[in-house]
């Protein structure tokens, strides 16, 4: 906790300062682009915390995760045209990708019940249901200010933040879109394509295991409770691993652009790898009680990197 702790303080405090006053400052278009966005940012906010708690289903922002990056990306966009009169290649390019991990997530998010004709309900995250039951949590209030400023502020701003490596490529100084601007959204549809695959995986292996159960059938393979195939069998979370890549090969599009490997746009990315940390920490708790063999499956197999645990024997 205190390690994690320390790193967001890092994130948040001494590494935009850092990044500001070694790099190149925001000019003017950025800044005006800038709050243009902030407005919607507020608007989400306010959004997902009254619909939340109203509803008392606090995964409005996830229903919002895989939507609202797109209408980020694309109001940058349409805000720098509409000063500049020209047509950011970059930005276009970067926003099509975007759109392409939006369409995705979307899909794959929508499939297991999380949007609804009553646009508040849906499936809420289990580990929401499972923390407001644990001391201190369960205190009305204490969940409601939870709520606030970590379900729907802190996790807003942070969608906003992973996506201002666009607003970076409106640096003053950057560079025409090239071969490595190509090179990089191959890589970053690879890792869609990757992250589809580790997604499909585990939605084959809960949809069996429970058509199982249901149909009181002997379980088999499916008795351990989890997924360890496929991808799964290399690393554990192949599905959060992408979407960390994902998001730290959409900021190289900003070192490409201004030529500095640490500018103020690296915020986001890596708030969002402390976060997966924190939230595969908590999933592998649950796991952990919930199924005898997780353990042994948490020693043969690596988190995140592959081939980073060393075989015994």
């Amino acid at each position: 906790m205190l390690i994690t702790i320390l790193l967001l303080i890092f994130t948040v405090i001494v590494l935009p300062i850092f990044s500001v006053y070694f790099g190149t400052p925001l000019n003017t278009l950025q800044v005006d682009v800038l709050w243009s966005t902030i407005y919607i940012v507020i608007g989400v906010v306010a959004y997902t915390f009254i619909i939340g708690e109203l509803t008392n289903n606090n995964s409005q922002v996830d229903k919002l995760w895989s939507v609202v990056p797109i209408i980020y990306v694309w109001n940058m966009f349409y805000q720098a045209y509409q000063y500049t009169h020209v047509i950011n290649e970059r930005m276009l390019l970067m926003s099509i990708l975007v759109t392409l991990w939006g369409i995705r997530l979307t899909y794959n998010f929508a499939r297991r019940g999380a949007y609804q004709w009553k646009f508040w309900a849906g499936e809420e995250d289990y580990r929401w249901e499972i923390l407001r039951k644990r001391p201190g949590f369960n205190n009305r209030f204490v969940w409601m200010i939870f709520d606030l400023f970590f379900i729907c502020s802190y996790q807003n701003v942070l969608i906003f933040l992973f996506t201002l490596p666009i607003l970076a490529t409106l640096a003053t100084n950057a560079t025409a879109l090239g071969l490595a601007d190509y090179l990089l959204a191959a890589l970053y549809v690879g890792f869609i394509i990757i992250e589809y695959i580790a997604d499909q995986q585990q939605f084959d292996f809960q949809t069996e295991k429970h058509r199982r159960i249901n149909n009181n059938e002997a379980l088999g393979e499916y008795e351990k409770g989890f997924v360890s195939t496929g991808l799964w069998s290399i690393v554990r979370h192949p599905n959060y691993a992408s979407e960390q890549s994902i998001w730290v090969v959409f900021y190289f599009f900003s070192v490409i652009a201004t030529g500095e490997w640490l500018n103020w746009s690296v915020v986001g990315c890596v708030l969002l790898i402390i976060l997966f940390k924190g939230s595969s920490d908590f999933s592998e708790d649950i796991s952990a009680n919930k199924y005898p063999e997780y353990k042994k499956y948490q020693a043969s197999v690596p988190r995140f990197i592959p081939f980073t645990k060393i075989k015994k024997g």
